[in-house]
């Protein structure tokens, strides 16, 4: 079956850097488009980067615009989020997802996502 496991998470300071990581298992990584999600307590789980299966297409929330960046490495069935400049309001649980797809295209709704990873927590203190 698909499993999607994500790590990296932490504490960090404000201004400081993290890179999530997703690893894919029993899936085609490099048919898959892949997405990051975040949920911070009380709020809706918000779209926060995504690319194409090929990595040739990306997108981002306007929120983490010139700050985060998405990238994969298909060989080594892995998603990355590198995160810099965060700060206290990026604080969430981040989710990667997958959904099966060869055409050159990025989504930003949970719902176009069919595989999720169990998340990992970024804490950002002021």
């Amino acid at each position: 079956q698909v499993q999607l496991v994500e790590s990296g998470g932490g504490l960090v300071q404000a201004g400081g850097s993290l890179r999530l990581s997703c690893a894919g298992s029993g899936l085609t990584f490099s048919s898959f488009r892949m997405g990051w999600f975040r949920q911070a307590p009380g709020k809706e789980r918000e779209f926060v980067a995504g690319i194409s299966w090929s990595g040739g297409s990306a997108s981002y929330a306007d929120s983490v615009k010139g700050r985060f960046a998405i990238s994969r490495d298909n060989a080594k069935n892995t998603v990355y989020l590198q995160m810099n400049n965060l700060k206290p309001e990026d604080t969430a649980v981040y989710y990667c997802a997958a959904r099966y797809s060869k055409i050159e295209v990025v989504t930003t709704t949970s719902n176009t996502y069919d595989y999720w990873g169990q998340g990992t927590q970024v804490t950002v203190s002021s």
